[in-house]
C-alpha cells in the first residue's frame, strides 16, 4: 500500500472541497490513485445528498448577478438548514457562483455542483427559485442585497438613449432598489394593481363608512383608495431617502439631469422563505 502524503490529501481537498479525514480515507481506499479518490468522494457526496434531501432547508440567502454592462441581472434564492451555514463564506460564494452561472446560462444543470456543496457543508441545500430582468429596449438593470442576504431587489429601468455609463442613472436605480427593500411596494404604478386587490380595498372602505350618506361613502372610498395606491405603488410612494419627494418625482428629476427619459419598467423583491 502506498503512503498517503499530506500534499496528496491537500490536493484532493482543493479539487473536491471534502474534509481532510474524508480525503485521507478516499486516498487510502484508492491506494493513492487521485482520480479514483475523486470518484469515491463524488459517489459519497451523491449518497450524502440523497440522505439530506428530505431535511428542511428554510434558511438561506438571496444571491444576485449583474452583467458588466448592466443590461441584465438575476436574483437566486439558495436555501440551507441553519442560519449558521447561511452566513458561511463557502455557502455565500457557492450562492453567488450559482447566480453568475444562471445569468449566463438560464438552463444550466447545477445538480452536480449542488451535490458537491452538500457534501462539503453537511446540510441540505436547495436552489429554490430564480428570476431575471432585462430592459425592454435601451436601459439598465441594478440590484441591492440587504445586509445578511435575507432580502434582495432587482430593478429594470428603461431609457430613450444609452445610459449604461450614466452614474446618476445607476445611483438612482440602486437607491430605488434600497427603497423597494424597505417599503415593499406591490407594483410600479396603480394601473398594475390587480383588480381583486382594488375590489377588496373598496369593500373594506365601504364597510368602514357604513351608515353614512351615499355621497360621503363615495368620498370616503375614493380617499381610502388614494391612500392605498400611495402606499402600495412604487411611483407614488414617498422616497425613503427624501420623504418630501415621491419616487415618480425622483425619476423625473434624474431624467432631467442626464437628458433622457427614464422609466421604471419592473422590479423583483425576494425575501428568504416567503415562498415556503
Amino acid at each position: 500500500m502506498s503512503t498517503i502524503t499530506k500534499d496528496a490529501v491537500m490536493t484532493l481537498r482543493e479539487r473536491t472541497g471534502a474534509g481532510l479525514i474524508d480525503c485521507k480515507r478516499a486516498l487510502t481506499d484508492s491506494n493513492g490513485d487521485m482520480e479514483e479518490a475523486v470518484s469515491i468522494l463524488r459517489k459519497k457526496g451523491v449518497a450524502s445528498a440523497a440522505k439530506k434531501a428530505g431535511r428542511s432547508a428554510s434558511e438561506g440567502i438571496i444571491a444576485q448577478s449583474i452583467s458588466a454592462d448592466n443590461s441584465k441581472g438575476i436574483l437566486v434564492e439558495v436555501n440551507c438548514e441553519t442560519d449558521f451555514v447561511a452566513k458561511n463564506d463557502d455557502f455565500v460564494d457557492f450562492s453567488n457562483s450559482v447566480a453568475a452561472e444562471l445569468l449566463g446560462n438560464p438552463s444550466a444543470d447545477l445538480e452536480e455542483k449542488r451535490t458537491a456543496q452538500i457534501a462539503k457543508i453537511g446540510e441540505n441545500i436547495q436552489i429554490s427559485r430564480s428570476e431575471s430582468l432585462a430592459p425592454e429596449g435601451s436601459g439598465i438593470v441594478q440590484s441591492y442585497i440587504h445586509t445578511g442576504g435575507k432580502v434582495a431587489v432587482l430593478i429594470s429601468i428603461g431609457a430613450e438613449g444609452d445610459v449604461s455609463g450614466q452614474e446618476n442613472a445607476l445611483v438612482m436605480a440602486k437607491d430605488l432598489c434600497m427603497h423597494i427593500a424597505a417599503a415593499s411596494p406591490i407594483c410600479v404604478s396603480r394601473d398594475e394593481v390587480p383588480s381583486e386587490l382594488v375590489e377588496k380595498e373598496t369593500e373594506i372602505a365601504k364597510a368602514q363608512a357604513e351608515g353614512k350618506p351615499p355621497q360621503a361613502i363615495e368620498k370616503i372610498v375614493t380617499g381610502k383608495l388614494e391612500k392605498y395606491f400611495a402606499g402600495s405603488c412604487l411611483l407614488e410612494q414617498p422616497f425613503v431617502k427624501n420623504p418630501d419627494q415621491s419616487v415618480k418625482e425622483l425619476v423625473e428629476a434624474t431624467s432631467k439631469e442626464i437628458g433622457t427619459n427614464l422609466k421604471v419598467e419592473k422590479f423583483i423583491r425576494f425575501q428568504v422563505g416567503e415562498n415556503a
